[in-house]
């Protein structure tokens, strides 16, 4: 088991100025797409179509928050009329970032884009990296830019480490998010999964995270109190990050956010996207670090 028993990331201390200097989607320069999103192109022929944003946000803080919105190539808004109407959100830890523990979310956002019914995906940066209070906000005004733009009202939450309290914030405060997943997440200002059953909940942890114990998603879990809807993966040995089950938690995220959305995907389609490998394990530490996903108080142990 981890040695520590900490359990937030939050940042403590002064609140952040009223404007805050906000990361501009230019710092995330070629982090778009997963560095072998070839292999899946070749075998569905199709591309995500990978937008970076800018979305204004009102609450709070005066500024913008960015990310990377990943939307199926065949998708025709508004999506009320032509598609499902489920969207996911991907934030990360207590320094922001856009690329997820292990590079996990570069990946993952790309297969669900390109699933045969896609799912738009949106990898989320905040302006206050750390604050919930603003880090929840900008869920929130992607939300409803989703919702505003392309018709999308139903909502997949995705956190990492500090990402589980914007996400359990949000989550048990709107109906319209359907479900939420997180990967070795604090319990500091995640009083929101109280409210979340029976809608789903999926928590993954590492038995050896020496940055937030697993500990905190076995109290989640706890704390969510639904057997039937709610499930626990902790991971024997393995670290913050899921650096040694980083492919299968990626897959056990898709299963998930499919599920919320009420889709089904088959076998052939389940090897042929969901379990392609589109980032080298050698990879996986370096693009987090260029993705900001290492800043601040977030480590890979």
């Amino acid at each position: 088991m981890a040695t520590t028993a900490r359990t937030s990331l939050s940042a403590e201390g002064p609140e952040p100025p009223n404007k805050t200097t906000e990361k501009s989607i230019n710092d995330y320069r070629g982090l778009s797409c997963p560095p072998h999103a070839d292999r899946l192109e070749k075998k569905v022929h199709k591309a995500a179509v990978i937008e970076a944003l800018t979305i204004n946000v009102d609450e709070g803080l005066d500024g913008f928050v960015s990310g990377f919105l990943h939307m199926p190539p065949d998708f025709v808004k508004p999506a009320a009329a032509t598609h499902h109407r489920t969207a996911a959100i991907l934030v990360s830890g207590a320094g922001g970032g856009v690329t997820g523990p292990s590079s996990i979310y570069l990946s993952l956002a790309c297969k669900l884009a390109t699933l045969s019914t896609g799912i738009p995906t949106l990898r989320l940066d905040y302006r206050a990296p750390g604050r919930n209070r603003y880090c929840a906000q900008d869920v929130r005004a992607a939300m409803a830019y989703l919702e505003d733009t392309y018709g999308l009202d139903r909502f997949v939450l995705v956190g990492w480490s500090f990402g589980g309290a914007p996400v359990f914030t949000v989550g048990g405060s709107d109906e319209r998010v359907v479900g939420c997943a997180t990967v070795a997440s604090q319990t500091a200002e995640t009083e929101g999964i109280r409210k979340l059953a029976p809608r789903p909940l999926l928590l993954l942890h590492g038995t050896a995270d020496r940055t937030l114990s697993s500990t905190c998603s076995e109290r989640l879990y706890a704390m969510y109190g639904d057997r039937r809807n709610g499930r626990i993966q902790l991971f024997e040995g393995d670290n913050h990050i899921l650096s040694g089950n980083a492919q299968a938690a990626e897959a056990m995220l898709c299963d998930f956010i499919t599920s919320c959305a009420g889709l089904r995907v088959d076998e052939g389609e389940h090897a042929m996207v969901v379990e392609e490998e589109l980032i080298r394990e050698g990879e996986r530490r370096s693009l987090m670090k260029r993705g900001g996903d290492l800043r601040g108080p977030e480590t890979v142990d």
